[in-house]
Formats: C-alpha cells, structure tokens, sequence
C-alpha cells in the first residue's frame, strides 16, 4: 500500500482533515498537516480509531437497467 494523505483518508472515512489530524497527534503519530502522508501502519490505525465511520460509497457510473417488455 502506497503512502495515503492525511486529507484523501480522512474524506474516506467521512470526517474532518481537522479530527483526522488531531487524532492522529493523540495516537502519537506525527503530522504536521492534513497534507502529510501516512504508512500503512498509521492508515490502519486510524481506521480503527473510526469504526463507526461510513467509507465513502462507489460512484454509480452505469445507468440503470431498463425494464424488459411485457
């Protein structure tokens, strides 16, 4: 897994740069901002952190099916 940044996980989890950035400074990691890249080790961390958070849903780019005669 690639180097995340702080904001992109933090939409991901559908919370604030802001929360993300200061919870990850609770934890003991340090970011400066929500600009800063985490490892993957961090990126789970924080996830956990926020179980109760909805990952953002997949855009829906198909139309949607039509009906077939009767």
């Amino acid at each position: 897994m690639a180097k995340v940044r702080v904001h992109e996980l933090a939409k991901e989890l559908g919370i604030t740069s802001k929360d993300a950035v200061a919870k990850l400074q609770e934890m003991g990691e340090f970011v400066r901002s929500a600009s800063s890249t985490i490892e993957a080790p961090v990126v789970r961390k924080l996830r956990a952190a926020f179980p109760d958070a909805a990952p953002a849903a997949p855009k829906a780019d198909a139309a949607p099916a039509a009906k077939a005669p009767a």
